[in-house]
């Protein structure tokens, strides 16, 4: 496993939430600064094998529904040129700023990052007080979650297999389709931030089309 290394400054693209429509932002206006935040990766050197694959200790509550050999495989199945330039991928652990986070792709000074954030062992994605919209349950039918109600909060219900299938075709192709968007570097652009969801949500819906055998 690499450690973070040298903090150099780059650009945070975009983050995901649990409970957010399609893995998108709530409050795309953006008032957290998300666009100015930092990572401190260096960019592999020359001659190292990329992706470079970090994994950390989840902590006691939480877990990685899927393992580097599950990620690999996936990526093993694009086209070279959807992942040729992806430096690294991190199985990363939360923390209270990134509690609700599901995954992120993370862009500049040579560093192209896909994130990937542990789950709850619980396997509840919580949503709060206010029932997740029709789009939203949308975006997981696939992965057959049981949506219910406890003490006034919504909550979505996963089986260990759902979730894992879900983390590997709807989050990390996902994540991988703001990597292909980014080559025309409208990321930039707040004003782009909703079309580059649905760019990566189409991208996410057509590959998992085309590689679910993969790894069932």
């Amino acid at each position: 496993m690499s450690a973070p290394q040298k903090r150099k400054q780059t650009a945070w693209k975009k983050s995901r939430k649990f409970g957010d429509v399609k893995g998108g932002r709530m409050r795309p206006k953006l008032a957290d600064n998300i666009f100015n935040r930092q990572h401190s990766l260096l960019a592999p050197s020359q001659g190292e094998e990329t992706p470079v694959y970090m994994v950390d200790n989840p902590s006691r509550d939480f877990y990685f529904p899927v393992t580097v050999e599950d990620i690999k495989q996936v990526l093993s199945q694009l086209p070279v040129e959807l992942t040729q330039h992806l430096t690294h991928v991190w199985l990363r652990k939360r923390s209270k700023k990134r509690e609700l986070y599901q995954g992120a792709f993370i862009c500049g000074s040579g560093v192209q990052l896909v994130v990937i954030y542990a789950f709850p062992k619980d396997l509840l994605m919580r949503f709060g007080e206010e029932k997740p919209s029709g789009s939203t349950l949308t975006w997981y039918a696939p992965y057959k979650p049981e949506l219910i109600r406890q003490k006034n909060k919504w909550f979505l219900k996963w089986s260990e297999e759902g979730i894992r299938k879900y983390y590997l075709e709807g989050l990390l192709l996902h994540e991988i389709g703001h990597k292909a968007d980014s080559y025309y570097k409208r990321y930039w652009s707040v004003a782009y931030a909703k079309k580059a969801e649905k760019f990566a949500n189409n991208f996410a819906y057509y590959w998992a089309d085309e590689l679910r055998t993969a790894y069932e």
